[in-house]
């Protein structure tokens, strides 16, 4: 009886085999829904080891819509924004469930901290449950941080590296302490981001006639340095053991946009090695051949992408604080600096590690 069914006894092994195989690959591969306050951001990641943030892209996709600037004029959520998010989380959520088979557990949905403060939010997260069969929560402010040291840093590299991530409005991140061999999470945190220092430059500009005027914005970007850097100094010199760290790990739109302009290239890696002095040769070119920039977001999309968001201005502003914050830190020479490529999975990667008993994040 054997013999005679032994064909089909080998198929049924060899598709449980596929089946058990696919069953596998599928609990190392997550999606994540971000409902930003500019975009809706979807990522699906395939990860090998967590500890080492060794981890694939398989999609990435975003939907553009400016969300915080409706809550911040209205208190609340307007229906129709209410109405797109919920079209784009189904649609996402049908796509990524037909094309990766992922198990529902490693599906997650979160929105940025500034959907708290919008007073109709459980209309939103009711919508999206009735729809979806999920639930998503609103990140806390006061975690933003923290999560993006726990999904920046390479879990092996928490105990000797610190994060910052300049921002819009602020430059935060932190570091990990381990006193008495407990893990503490020491944030970092300076008032300034790319859109709080150009406004603050430009309000030094006494004759408004002039408020538009490049020339006039340097000189007085070059005079407001001597504020950026006394700040920076004090964030750093009240954070001794920043010292004794020997890698660090630079994120956000500021780093972005350095890094796509300056090396010009497509980089694979997820963390990309800066030197002060390639930070240096990029703010002459900001400040004294802005034109070559112009000229390559005419065949580099992600140039472009770059130079669609900040114009020359935030551009100066943001490569202030990057370059004022590598010339403050102490003995840069013998440290590594990195920037963290893929910024936009830094919240899930984070999820991951969480998850993970490989990795402690209880800190």
């Amino acid at each position: 009886m054997l013999k005679k069914n032994k064909p089909q006894v080998l198929i049924f092994i060899l598709l449980n085999l596929i089946f058990s195989i696919n069953s596998f690959s599928q609990k190392s591969v997550y999606a994540g829904i971000e409902i930003g306050r500019r975009a809706i951001k979807i990522s699906v990641i395939d990860v090998n080891n967590i500890k080492k943030a060794d981890y694939k892209i398989l999609s990435f996709a975003t939907d553009r819509i400016n969300f915080a600037e409706h809550i911040a004029a209205k208190g609340e959520l307007p229906q129709e924004d209410i109405n797109k998010i919920s079209a784009v989380v189904v649609d996402q959520l049908k796509r990524i469930r037909e094309e990766f088979k992922i198990l529902e557990e490693n599906i997650i949905i979160v929105a940025a901290p500034v959907f708290a403060s919008a007073r109709n939010i459980d209309a939103l997260r009711n919508r999206i449950t009735t729809l979806t069969n999920k639930s998503f929560e609103v990140m806390n402010v006061d975690e933003e941080a923290k999560i993006l040291v726990k999904g920046a840093i390479p879990p092996v590299d928490y105990a000797s590296a610190l994060l910052l991530d300049i921002g819009a409005q602020t430059t935060k991140g932190g570091y990990i302490d381990e006193p008495d061999n407990k893990l503490e999470f020491i944030p970092l945190e300076l008032d300034f981001g790319t859109m709080t220092l150009t406004d603050a430059v430009q309000k030094t500009v006494v004759n408004q006639s002039q408020v538009n005027d490049m020339s006039t914005f340097q000189e007085k970007s070059f005079n407001y340095n001597e504020i950026l850097r006394k700040k920076i100094k004090e964030m750093l010199d009240s954070n001794p053991l920043l010292a004794k760290k020997d890698k660090i790990y630079l994120s956000g739109g500021a780093v972005w946009a350095f890094s796509t302009l300056y090396y010009n290239e497509n980089v694979k890696e997820h963390y990309v090695t800066l030197t002060l002095e390639d930070v240096i040769n990029y703010d002459a070119i900001l400040k004294n051949n802005f034109s070559k920039y112009n000229s390559l977001a005419k065949n580099n999309k992600e140039a472009a992408r770059v130079l669609s968001t900040y114009d020359q201005k935030y551009l100066i502003s943001a490569n202030s604080i990057l370059l004022s914050l590598l010339e403050g830190i102490p003995n840069l020479a013998s440290k590594k600096v990195y920037f963290v490529k893929e910024g936009q999975v830094t919240w899930l990667i984070s999820h991951i590690a969480d998850r993970s008993k490989k990795v402690n994040t209880n800190f």
